[in-house]
């Protein structure tokens, strides 16, 4: 399973939810969660197959921004 952190600018709880349908109908997400406390508004996904330009496009599609910061594997290390 990979673990993908984004830089996003989905600032609220109104904007999670305007993402929400893009994300939870990727079936390669098992997981999704927006920490919008943090001034890079911290986009978390975890999934098997799942790439960081798929999740940009998705991200893209609702209206938002992606920007990749983080790959990592099952075991924590960058891949």
């Amino acid at each position: 399973m990979k673990i993908l952190k984004f830089k996003t600018n989905i600032k609220c709880g109104d904007c999670v939810a305007k993402v929400t349908p893009y994300l939870d109908g990727e079936d390669r997400i098992s997981m999704w969660d927006v920490d919008t406390n943090t001034p890079e508004k911290i986009l978390s996904v975890s999934g098997d197959e799942i790439e960081p330009h798929h999740v940009e496009s998705l991200v893209e599609k609702a209206g938002f921004q992606a920007e990749v910061l983080r790959v990592q594997g099952i075991g924590g290390g960058d891949i």
